[in-house]
């Protein structure tokens, strides 16, 4: 298997904080990004809130692939809630602090093969939570279709972040 050289994208502004996102030269739509009032328009979507969709948006993709590996078809339709936090560093500006996932599965864990192994290693496939851990809290709850909790966050992570 070849190593991904990498990918590029393209902004260019529109209005104000407005600006339209083009990925791989165009080759998809342009996704229209913009700060919340009273800065931007509210058009789109910040930057923190793209990060915490990528962030569950890797999850929800990362345990979906440790799900197939296993045949566990019945788990979908997954659902994700990503909840960003953000915080003010030593300066006073604006960080995002942590990032909580919540990941749901449409079965119970009892109708699941290998579930054990599965939320065991998830998260290692997921590149964008692992390399934004480097820097950000990024806790990750996986609930089953009954409601129960299958994996929550460590309780020594949950008091980290309080």
């Amino acid at each position: 298997m070849s190593e991904d050289p990498g990918f590029s994208l393209e902004l260019r502004q529109q209005a104000d904080y407005r600006f339209a996102v083009e990925f791989d030269a165009g080759q998809l739509p342009p996704l229209l990004t913009d700060e919340p009032p009273p800065l931007g328009g509210g058009t789109g979507p910040n930057p923190a809130r793209l990060l915490g969709a990528a962030v569950a948006n890797c999850l929800a993709a990362s345990l979906l692939f440790a799900l197939r590996k296993f045949k566990n078809n019945n788990a979908e339709p997954l659902r994700a809630r990503a909840t960003v936090t953000l915080a003010r560093n030593p300066q006073g500006r604006l960080r995002v602090g942590r990032i909580a996932v919540e990941l749901h599965l449409a079965a119970a864990a009892r109708e699941l093969r290998a579930i054990d192994r599965v939320l065991a290693q998830f998260e290692d496939f997921c590149i964008v939570t692992q390399s934004v851990r480097t820097g950000i809290q990024v806790d990750v709850t996986v609930i089953d279709g009954e409601a129960a909790v299958l994996k929550a966050p460590a309780e020594s992570d949950a008091l980290v972040a309080g």
